[in-house]
C-alpha cells in the first residue's frame, strides 16, 4: 500500500496539468470491463483522464435492463450514452477471468453468495467453453458477445444505434501478453486490433 500512498501524496503537485478537468468530461467510449486489477482500461488504450469513462464489475456483466429498478451500472450506462453523449461502447473481456472461469467450471460459489448471486446475472452460460483451458479465452469471448447483445435492450443504446450515433465493440484482452483483439461480426472472430 506505501507505493500507492507515496504516488497519492505527489499526484497533485502539478495542478496546472489538471485544472482543465475542472471544466467537465467530454469522453467519447464508455469502457465496460471487468474489476480485475490487472485490467487497467487507461493502461491499454493510453487514454488520459476525461478519455475513458468506464464501468467496471466482476466479469463486465452488463444486468438485463429492468423498468423500474435502475442499478448503478443502468445509471452509468444511460449516463454515458444519454449525457455524455459516448460515440463507442466497449464490452472488453480478458483472459485468466476468474468470474468467467467459475461459469465454465460449474464452480460452487456458495461460500461467496454475493459473488454467486451476481454472476447469475452473467447474460449466456459460457459453460460449453473448454474447462482446462486457464486462460478461458472461449468462454470469455462468448461472454464478451452475450454482453453486447444485452447493451442493445438498453432503450437509450437502442435509440442511438438505430440513428447511427453509437457503435458497440467486443474486445478480448490478454492479460498474459497484453494482445488485444476486437470481435468482427462479418467473421465472427475476434482479431488483432
Amino acid at each position: 500500500m506505501q507505493p500507492l500512498i507515496d504516488h497519492a501524496r505527489t499526484f497533485g503537485q502539478r495542478p496546472e496539468q489538471l485544472a482543465e478537468l475542472a471544466a467537465g468530461q467530454s469522453p467519447q467510449v464508455l469502457f465496460i470491463t471487468c474489476s480485475d486489477s490487472r485490467v487497467v482500461p487507461a493502461l491499454i488504450t493510453g487514454a488520459r483522464p476525461g478519455e475513458l469513462f468506464e464501468l467496471r464489475t466482476a466479469g463486465n456483466i452488463v444486468p438485463p435492463h429492468a423498468i423500474g429498478r435502475p442499478t448503478a451500472e443502468a445509471a452509468t450506462i444511460e449516463y454515458a450514452v444519454e449525457v455524455l453523449g459516448v460515440r463507442d461502447v466497449v464490452v472488453c473481456g480478458h483472459s485468466h477471468c476468474g468470474a468467467v472461469g467459475a461459469l465454465v467450471r460449474g464452480d460452487d460459489l456458495d461460500a461467496v453468495p454475493a459473488v454467486r448471486d451476481w454472476l447469475a446475472h452473467a447474460a449466456d452460460d459460457p459453460a460449453s467453453a473448454d474447462p482446462d483451458d486457464p486462460t478461458v479465452a472461449g468462454g470469455v469471448q462468448h461472454h464478451v458477445l452475450s454482453q453486447l447483445l444485452r447493451l442493445r435492450s438498453y432503450p437509450c443504446v437502442q435509440k442511438r444505434l438505430a440513428d447511427g450515433r453509437l457503435r458497440l465493440r467486443g474486445w478480448y484482452y490478454e492479460v498474459h501478453t497484453g494482445a488485444v483483439r476486437e470481435h468482427h461480426a462479418d467473421t465472427d472472430r475476434f482479431e488483432a486490433l
